[in-house]
């Protein structure tokens, strides 16, 4: 008797395996069609170029002094940065100098394009940029305005 129902019970689960995995081979065959959107993200963050070469003791006749640094990016994800345009954006004239004009004709900032072209990745003092040089004119005349006066460059992110 007890060999009959485990026979049984063998050949109903044969049965039910074979049905079930008959049903798993059919399938029904439509054509449709859909729709969805991506939105693509913005900057959220800034890039700031930081100048961290100190550049002193200008003087006329004297070598120019290279101009470097390396960038903040505020953003999320690296930023790509083609080049950094230095520019002399004024001069001030130190406290107690000597009356008459000191300004941008003075100095002379030469190549001031500087290539980068490179992803600037998220954080502080990330990356470089260098190559820009700041030399003080010799302009043959006394220049005694000038003494002490702070050059102040704007840099400019491509």
């Amino acid at each position: 008797m007890r060999r009959s129902r485990r026979n049984i019970l063998i050949a109903s689960v044969t049965a039910f395996l074979l049905i079930g995995g008959g049903a798993a081979y059919a399938y029904w065959t439509l054509s449709g069609s859909g729709a969805g959107t991506a939105q693509t993200g913005t900057v959220t963050g800034t890039i700031t170029a930081v100048q961290t070469s100190t550049i002193s003791n200008l003087r006329p006749g004297g070598t120019a002094q290279t101009l470097s640094g390396n960038f903040t990016n505020t953003d999320t994800s690296p930023i790509h940065v083609t080049s950094v345009t230095a520019t002399i954006g004024s001069v001030t004239k130190a406290v107690g100098a000597v009356a008459g004009t000191c300004d941008a004709t003075d100095y002379t900032l030469s190549n001031a394009v500087m290539t980068v072209n490179a992803n600037v990745a998220t954080g502080t003092a990330q990356g470089a940029w260098t190559g820009a040089t700041l030399a003080f004119n010799n302009k043959a005349t006394n220049q005694d305005q000038c003494q002490g006066a702070t050059v102040n460059i704007t840099y400019a992110i491509q």
